[in-house]
């Protein structure tokens, strides 16, 4: 492709990093550059003029933050988010040439290589956002309670000391809803000192609001980290993983021991109590219904690195593969048939290897009662030095 950067070949993960990078540098050097602007020629001997570097110095720095926040954006795989990026990384690669100071060199070399990869993973950004209905009643109470400062201040402006005109109204609004308040605009009569008093409740209120509803989810998803809890947040990038669909009692978690840590997986699982009870063993479970498209989508089937579906239900084993295969035809699907009969049924869903546990049954009977190669064939289930493909799966 055009950028130099295949398709899919980008991780999400180093995607998102990569942008907190651009925006961490773009804060850093839009303060350096703030606090050490002269009126020198800068970086390109008086190219850009002085006016113009120290405004880049501060907008720089609100770009930054900017980032940050479609940072946050495409750690949930935002298709939004990933817009806002595309857009936000050149402006701040702009910003570090404008400022012109050898401090802003970092951030333009870094900006070059987060464009690249950030297109190179751009399909792995497609969720759409999806806002509660708290989060628009916040929005709105922000948005609201500025309007309402600013057109109000607007139209009692005779009635303000140094207020003309429809910035100045927006200046007052916004100092005085974040209770900061410089003093340069008064409120000269009753009427206008009332109205500032409902510009203080209704825009600290409707910040206070938005603060909670942005940072609870925020505090929750960190919390729920921290207890060994995974959250929609925790799996949406997410490769390379294991993807467990259902929960067997023979199975499972004996598969998951074996896992020990060593390769990333997301349980899926239907029964509420069970999620709840795995949670407390730090098993990384999400609860919801093992052959549910959207769910599946969710936990990253697209992007597993295989599936195991080893439930004690084979037609709800059958049904999740079928599921699994029809989103996700390249991925490796293994599963478990308690019955024996179903194993070709399994096959024909679309899962590439069938393990039946009844087999291990019968092979028991069988050894008892003296039957043929029951003894040899035990042993290399069992791992005998003898047989090394065993040893090597």
């Amino acid at each position: 492709m055009e950028w130099g950067v295949r398709e899919g070949a980008v991780s999400a993960r180093i995607v998102a990093w990569l942008t907190i990078g651009v925006a961490l540098l773009s804060i850093a050097t839009g303060v350096v550059a703030t606090a050490t602007t002269t009126s020198g020629g800068g970086l390109f001997g008086g190219v850009v003029p002085n006016p113009v570097r120290t405004t880049a110095s501060f907008t720089g720095t609100i770009v930054g933050f900017l980032l940050l926040v479609s940072a946050v954006g495409l750690r949930r795989g935002l298709r939004t988010a990933w817009y806002a990026s595309a857009a936000l990384v050149p402006l701040a690669a702009i910003h570090g040439l404008l400022q012109s100071s050898p401090y802003s060199l970092p951030l333009i070399a870094v900006s070059l290589v987060t464009l690249p990869a950030l297109f190179g993973a751009r399909r792995r950004f497609e969720r759409p956002l999806a806002l509660t209905a708290a989060q628009l009643a916040a929005a709105s109470a922000v948005i609201g309670a500025q309007l309402y400062g600013t057109v109000g201040a607007y139209a009692l402006r005779s009635q303000f000391r140094r207020l003309d005109t429809l910035f100045d109204a927006f200046y007052f609004t916004v100092t005085t809803a974040s209770t900061v308040g410089y003093g340069g605009i008064h409120p000269r009569t009753p009427i206008a000192k009332a109205f500032g008093m409902t510009v203080i409740v209704l825009g600290t209120g409707s910040f206070a609001v938005a603060l909670g509803v942005l940072f609870t989810p925020i505090v929750e998803n960190r919390f729920a980290s921290a207890l060994g809890k995974t959250t929609d947040t925790n799996v949406e990038l997410m490769e390379n993983h294991l993807l467990v669909l259902g929960y067997g009692q023979l199975l499972t978690e004996s598969i998951i021991d074996e896992l020990g840590g060593r390769t990333e997986y997301v349980l899926v699982v239907d029964d509420a109590d069970l999620a709840s009870k795995l949670r407390d063993k730090r098993r990384n479970v999400l609860h919801g219904d093992p052959s549910d498209e959207e769910l599946l989508r969710r936990v990253g089937v697209e992007r597993a690195r295989s599936v195991l579906v080893a439930t004690d239900d084979d037609a709800e084993d059958a049904l999740a593969v079928l599921t699994a295969r029809q989103l996700n035809p390249d991925v490796r699907i293994v599963a478990g048939a308690t019955q024996r009969e179903n194993v070709e049924k399994l096959r024909r869903a679309g899962a590439d290897v069938v393990v039946s546990p009844s087999f291990v049954g019968r092979l028991l009977v069988k050894a008892a009662l003296g039957g043929e190669h029951a003894e040899e064939l035990a042993d290399q289930l069992v791992g005998d030095d003898a047989n090394r493909t065993l040893d090597e799966f």
